[in-house]
């Protein structure tokens, strides 16, 4: 038992080195039992992206498998956003839409695989230089039977400033059934 008492503590600091500038209401924001993971990191709660790995998440790796063990025989849409584009005090082209994809079936989410329509492509996360910690998210919605999902033109031209309420409301999102999110800055930085 003595010998354990070591790791635990240094369980405790590697686990809170990811968290540790979290403010309450990030840490609070996931829920559902969404997972993301990336070649070398495995996202399932609220996290702080490591410094040795940002220059990853931003210009390596590709679109991260999406684990939902919940999902049932029903179809969903993921979304993953920026709401601090450009930055997190002046997010004037928030929500930057990262990867939309909808028609996913449940089955497929359960084996970390995404099989559904995209309507935008993946884009990794890659904050500006100096414009500090952006928060990128990862919802979750129970797509309605009868909705077949797109966008419109206006949202086609452009990722930036995405009205993603007007989104959810058009299609009868409701709230999402599982959230995740991790914040990171420029790799740069």
């Amino acid at each position: 038992m003595a010998g354990l008492a070591p790791f635990l503590v240094l369980s405790a600091f590697i686990l809170g080195a990811t968290q540790q500038n979290l403010n309450t209401l990030d840490a609070s924001f996931c829920h559902g039992g969404l997972e993301v993971i990336y070649p070398e990191l495995d996202i399932d709660k609220c996290l702080m992206i490591p410094k040795k790995l940002r220059e990853k998440v931003s210009t390596v790796w590709k679109a991260p498998q999406i684990y939902f063990t919940r999902a049932q025989q029903k179809k969903y849409v993921l979304v993953m956003v920026d709401p601090d584009a450009p930055s997190r005090t002046k997010p004037t082209s928030a929500y930057w839409r990262h990867w939309l994809v909808v028609n996913i079936q449940g089955k497929a989410l359960k084996k970390g695989q995404i099989q559904g329509t995209t309507l935008t492509d993946y884009y990794p996360p890659t904050p500006p230089q100096k414009s500090g910690f952006h928060r990128y998210q990862f919802m979750l919605f129970e797509q309605p039977a009868d909705a077949p999902l797109s966008l419109t033109e206006q949202e086609k031209s452009s990722r930036g400033k995405w009205d993603f309420q007007a989104f959810i409301e058009r299609f009868d999102l409701g709230e999402p059934v599982a959230v995740v999110q991790f914040l990171t800055q420029n790799y740069k930085d």
